[in-house]
């Protein structure tokens, strides 16, 4: 049975987990330098004792007086008083002094005392101190035998000083409650600082467990990777933290490589400055559009905040460009019906035109009212029907025609016009549609100076197509032309901002898409603006 609240450790939290094995690593870091530690104390507890014997052997073995008692009669009673205070000044456990077959003339026990000391003595006598660990009378203990030299450099006896190992082990421990201590503490403290780091990971994962954190990241890399709309986060400085591939397509941005727009700032990404002011905005921007070369992006920046401070944007793409030729068209559709409502609100009056001739008794004039007026329709849709094969061009001029002549400006056709479908009819017509728009515009503006007027031809001119569009306006500065083209640009102060600025844009993008090119200048007398578009005719 599990207990309430227990969990295998492979559901632990990220946090639980780091705290288990911070801790696991914690106390065998402290285990492996408690025993280094006691491993040192230990070898320099032997060292310091083996330094002590020797030195005091030595020191004993050198004296004078140890000499000359060695050569008297009575060595014990002068060298036994002078052992002991010895032994009890500086703490170690035995100083025997003997002669060189080993009869001892001092002992800590007075009844060992005569009899034969028990260790290694040979180097000794050959006139070398030496130091070793042997088993004696007061047990093993560490020892250091030095010889005792006469005249001629004869050994004339050998001082024998040692430590018992009990001894030596009673320091180590004094010793090792220090370090047990120490390392208890050093435990404390790493299990205490691992669990305040375990407390602030747990509040920045939320308790999830690692298999979790895997799972949410694969999901969430899978999603970014399918998701169509373009992703991009920014850091409050402006640079890349994440761009998905959707954004990467949207963005031209496919040159790069897969981690190439991460760390970057946004304006080093070759973007247009609208764009990349749109992106690093501070404040929030909804379904702004921006045209690009080949494609029309909506485009919404939310900043994020945490705890009152900036920590960056979280930016949207989506590809307007499919729904913007299609609002195009519908635009193009709702004119030419607004066109067709005209004239045929134009006809009616027209039509009662006749018939109150008629009424009047006037059959003749009626009759040559009425195909005055229909011969010159007729003229003018024979000319586009006959060069414009397209139907949706057809239509396209035929109802600008009519909105033209509804306000007041003749829209000429150049006679060499002709379109046989050789480029997209949906680039041609927001192109054309566009540029007769807005000369149309220009016309009625300037009508005042000069006679509202538009002409328009299309022909081909070698291996490109050629369109003109040529109005009666006040024309163009040109040093607004390299502005003209992008989205925002306008010469119209009615209405606000709304529904301006967008025109030349898409055209500037559809020639853009089929590698052509757009001129802008003046025209001949009686012209303002001149639009001439060049467009390839193997480009598509």
């Amino acid at each position: 049975m599990r207990r309430p609240g227990w969990a295998a450790p492979g559901r632990w939290s990220l946090a639980r987990q780091l705290l288990a094995l911070q801790a696991a690593i914690v106390a065998l870091l402290v285990a492996a330098g408690a025993t280094l530690a006691y491993l040192d104390a230990r070898r320099a507890t032997d060292q310091r004792a083996a330094h002590t014997v020797t030195a005091l052997a030595e020191s004993i073995a050198d004296a004078p007086d140890v000499r000359a008692a060695l050569s008297a009669p009575s060595p014990t009673r002068i060298l036994q008083p002078y052992a002991e205070r010895i032994r009890r000044d500086t703490g170690v456990d035995f100083i025997t002094i003997m002669s060189p077959d080993g009869l001892r003339y001092t002992h800590p026990n007075p009844k060992q005392i005569g009899g034969t000391f028990i260790g290694t003595i040979g180097p000794a006598l050959a006139g070398h101190v030496f130091t070793e660990t042997y088993t004696g009378t007061l047990g093993p203990s560490v020892r250091t035998v030095a010889p005792v030299f006469g005249d001629g450099h004869r050994v004339v006896g050998l001082v024998a000083v040692g430590i018992t190992i009990r001894a030596i082990s009673a320091e180590l421990r004094r010793r090792l409650l220090v370090l047990v201590a120490v390392a208890a503490m050093v435990l404390v403290l790493g299990i205490g600082g691992s669990c305040l780091v375990s407390a602030r990971l747990r509040r920045q994962t939320r308790g999830v467990a690692p298999g979790q954190l895997r799972e949410m990241f694969e999901y969430y890399e899978a999603i970014l990777h399918a998701v169509r709309e373009g992703l991009v986060l920014l850091d409050r400085g402006g640079r890349v933290v994440l761009c998905n591939d959707a954004a990467r397509e949207l963005l031209d941005l496919r040159h790069l490589p897969p981690d190439g727009p991460r760390g970057r700032h946004v304006g080093d990404l070759g973007l247009p400055a609208e764009l990349v002011a749109s992106l690093t905005s501070p404040e929030p921007r909804a379904d702004e559009i921006h045209v690009g070369d080949t494609r029309v992006l909506v485009v919404s920046t939310s900043p994020v905040r945490s705890r009152d401070r900036a920590m960056g944007n979280v930016v949207t793409l989506r590809d307007h460009t499919e729904l913007q030729g299609l609002t195009g068209e519908l635009d193009t559709v709702r004119g030419f019906a607004e066109s067709l409502r005209s004239q045929a609100h134009e006809a009616a009056n027209r039509l009662h035109t006749v018939v109150s001739l008629v009424e009047l008794g006037r059959p003749e004039q009626a009759v040559e009212f009425a195909t005055a007026d229909l011969a010159t329709a007729q003229r003018l849709t024979d000319r586009v029907v006959g060069s414009v094969t397209e139907p949706v061009l057809a239509a396209l001029l035929l109802g600008k025609s009519a909105e033209a002549a509804e306000r007041g400006v003749e829209l000429e056709i150049a006679e060499d016009t002709a379109i046989d479908g050789v480029v997209e009819p949906r680039d041609l017509v927001t192109i054309l549609g566009n540029l007769i728009d807005n000369a149309v515009d220009a016309a009625v503006e300037n009508a005042a100076v000069r006679p509202p007027r538009v002409r328009v031809g299309v022909r081909r001119d070698g291996g490109r197509l050629v369109l003109r569009v040529a109005d009666s306006g006040p024309g163009v500065d040109p040093a607004a032309v390299p502005e003209m083209f992008r989205r925002g640009w306008t010469t119209k102060s009615s209405g606000g901002p709304v529904g301006h600025g967008l025109g030349l844009a898409l055209v500037g993008r559809a020639v853009r898409r089929h590698g052509g090119t757009v001129e802008v200048g003046g025209g001949d007398a009686g012209e303002g603006a001149v639009f001439t578009v060049r467009l390839p005719l193997d480009a598509r």
